[in-house]
């Protein structure tokens, strides 16, 4: 079953597009990690299944619904971000108690053991937190809801190494325990791809790629060596990403879809292939040049 499906879908901000022509769709009880740069679109997509911003054009459902300004999507769903707010004449305690009352699988004792864990006190207020203890406090609400469609946007600011580990190991074991449909939007892959289950990359608020992680580690490969061997070997090859390295060498990254005789003929004329990082394979795709800031160097040179 799918509990998000996107066809078309478009954010205008004025002249601006926030989100250009969205199509995918995100089954249930799958942990999916929503990765791209800064002003990729993350937060704006996830605002819009929250149902917290209304589309431009093209249609989304959340639950079969559309979201916006839908009680049922916001009964059964929780976005958490390091901008949320609450009331600031309740403590601590009393916010918890108070979210016990909205969210129908709130789970009172998950939620005070982490507030324990976490070395929170009843009686304090959550505007006079830290920036990384706010997050931590928004962590333990959005795991502690239970929610079928739980979206944490960027959780982890603010927050040092230590928690953000603790975050992500409470995330897993209580997914494990209590699977539902989870969200997690980053700009470092490297720190999340342990837990997730399927990708999808924005870029310019657009899709680049959305599959599964194990799909994700075979979709491109490094060659390394010769240039002008690289050169044959890629000519006809998608390029995502080309590095010098030395004299005459250079690093490329290609989309796979050479066949296994190929590869082994590329090792017999002394290239280097290797499998590519999904973290730096990210990188690679979203940069606005294949050489990235290798590039602008190359663009001086060329000029003296």
């Amino acid at each position: 079953m799918n509990v998000i499906k996107c066809k078309d879908l478009v954010k205008k901000y004025g002249n601006t597009k926030a989100l250009d022509g969205l199509s995918f769709h995100i089954e249930e009880n799958k942990i999916t990690g929503l990765i791209g740069r800064n002003g990729a679109g993350k937060t704006t997509l996830l605002k819009i299944i929250a149902g917290f911003f209304q589309e431009t054009s093209g249609e989304i459902s959340v639950f079969g619904e559309r979201p916006f300004n839908s009680l049922y999507v916001s009964a059964n769903s929780i976005y958490i971000n390091d901008e949320m707010t609450f009331p600031s004449t309740l403590r601590l305690s009393e916010i918890l108690d108070a979210a016990s009352q909205f969210y129908e699988k709130w789970d009172a004792q998950l939620a005070e053991r982490l507030f324990d864990y976490f070395s929170f006190r009843s009686n304090q207020y959550h505007n006079n937190l830290s920036k990384g203890m706010k997050s931590t406090f928004n962590m333990i609400v959005g795991l502690s809801s239970r929610c079928a469609l739980t979206i944490f946007d960027e959780p982890t600011t603010g927050m040092d190494a230590a928690v953000r580990s603790d975050f992500y190991r409470a995330l897993l074991k209580d997914y494990i325990d209590y699977p539902r449909s989870i969200i997690i939007s980053s700009h470092h892959l490297n720190e999340i791809e342990h837990l997730l289950e399927d990708l999808l990359l924005l870029k310019d608020g657009k899709v680049n790629l959305h599959l599964s992680i194990t799909e994700l580690k075979e979709w491109a490969i490094g060659i390394q060596g010769d240039a002008m061997l690289i050169d044959e070997w890629a000519k006809d090859k998608e390029i995502i990403h080309l590095k010098d390295i030395g004299t005459n060498r250079q690093y490329v990254v290609v989309r796979n879809n050479f066949t296994d005789s190929e590869l082994r003929r590329a090792r017999l004329a002394g290239l280097d292939i290797s499998s590519v990082d999904p973290s730096d394979l990210c990188v690679y795709l979203t940069n606005k040049n294949k050489g990235g800031i290798d590039d602008v160097f190359r663009k001086a040179e060329s000029f003296n």
